[in-house]
């Protein structure tokens, strides 16, 4: 007797009230969408359970992509059996069978949503664990912390008996929380910064600033990489690749060294506020944490604040660098985010920058700039791609900026 079907939970999606079925439809679509490369399976959902129907799918498969979905509080591999006793207890004793060790412990753990059904809870726990241990030598029965676990959900549809389940990603679907523009470095913070703002349930569109010939083909394919990485979680992302030199250059030769690290980051908040405009966006993500870094004080912050009135998401601003790392690397980003090609933030760093910087003193050195120009410079020579993760490649949909308008 094989696994016939995959029972997902929602977990945080139950707090939801009146949008539950808003949340549950985009769960169901971004689970369709990751599982597409499966032709069996049927997908199907009700108020407070999601099925997948396997029809002779691999099971084990199916689970590796669900672990990667947000909106998933735990999973469970089940065989589904018709409403009876009989049936039940030939699943309960094969589900033992595959997990069965001499000496171990077990329970029979029957929720029964069918009041109709014959047995009550009770009864369906003593008829299956009295047939466990007729079938089975060296088998106890434990109700705290035992071995094994079986739950058995009687339903209209016919009984769901299973022994695992599987933790899921938590959080939201993506898609349920708005698009935000994540200012994606190539560092170790921004992708994890990326990552939970996708827990959220944002839609985010990664903007990277390359700066040739300072910056290298290695760093924007690094930055790439990290987009292919996010896409697991998303389906697909948008990447937006923002040319930066001449700004660099112009603030390299009229800009103090102490305040031009403040002035190309409201450069650079700048250039994804307006970005963020045209591509519909309702908030900007960056990978900050206070006190990390000289840029990332909360006298810097707010000077380079200064140039929006938009959101800005700091995922990351409690957190410590340690923490992060954790994350990195459970999400597979730490390795390639340590490959040591420089981004456009450190070709220029200054050894002395302003950890405070006067509000009035940036604006008027800024004044030096001709910051209009540059930024439509730069908004003209934008080159936006799609990247997913479909067959380990990156689907390259090159368009110049001003024809997605």
């Amino acid at each position: 007797m094989e696994i016939t079907e995959i029972m997902v939970r929602y977990g945080e999606l139950s707090t939801k009230g009146k949008n539950k079925k808003k949340f549950i439809k985009i769960l169901y679509k971004n689970i369709t969408n990751k599982l597409k490369r499966f032709d069996g399976l049927k997908v199907s959902y009700n108020r407070d359970r999601m099925h997948i129907n396997l029809n002779g799918e691999n099971a084990e498969s199916v689970i590796e992509e669900l672990q990667e979905v947000f909106g998933i509080q735990s999973f469970s591999p089940v065989i589904r059996v018709e409403r009876s006793v009989d049936a039940a207890k030939e699943a309960v004793i094969q589900l033992i069978e595959n997990n069965y060790v001499p000496g171990m412990s077990f329970k029979i753990n029957t929720r029964r949503s069918d009041h109709t059904f014959e047995y009550d809870t009770n009864e369906v726990n003593r008829l299956l664990g009295s047939v466990v241990e007729e079938h089975f030598k060296n088998i106890h029965v434990k109700m705290k912390n035992p071995t094994a676990t079986i739950r058995v959900e009687i339903r209209k549809r016919g009984i769901f008996i299973s022994v695992d389940t599987i933790k899921g990603r938590g959080g939201l679907p993506v898609g349920s929380g708005g698009t935000g523009m994540l200012m994606l470095s190539g560092g170790i913070d921004s992708p994890v910064a990326g990552y939970l703002s996708l827990k959220r349930g944002m839609r985010i569109e990664a903007i990277h600033f390359h700066s040739p010939p300072y910056t290298s083909p290695q760093a924007l394919k690094k930055a790439k990489d990290l987009t292919v990485k996010l896409s697991r979680y998303a389906g697909e992302l948008t990447f937006i690749e923002v040319p930066f030199t001449e700004i660099q250059e112009q603030i390299k030769k009229v800009i103090p060294e102490e305040y031009s690290m403040t002035i190309t980051r409201r450069m650079m908040m700048r250039l994804t506020d307006e970005i963020r405009i045209k591509r519909n966006g309702l908030a900007i993500i960056n990978g900050e944490s206070l006190g990390q870094v000289a840029s990332q004080t909360l006298e810097s912050m707010a000077a380079i604040n200064a140039v929006t009135n938009t959101p800005v998401l700091r995922p990351l601003i409690s957190m410590d660098k340690i923490d992060i790392i954790d994350i990195a690397k459970k999400i597979d980003t730490y390795e390639l985010a340590i490959q040591p090609f420089e981004d456009c933030c450190t070709i220029f760093a200054s050894n002395r920058p302003k950890t405070k910087p006067k509000m009035q003193k940036v604006a008027d050195l800024e004044r030096a700039l001709d910051v209009e120009s540059l930024m439509q410079k730069a908004i003209e020579n934008i080159r936006i791609q799609t990247i997913s993760t479909e067959i380990n490649e990156q689907n390259e949909i090159e368009k110049q900026f001003a024809n997605l308008l």
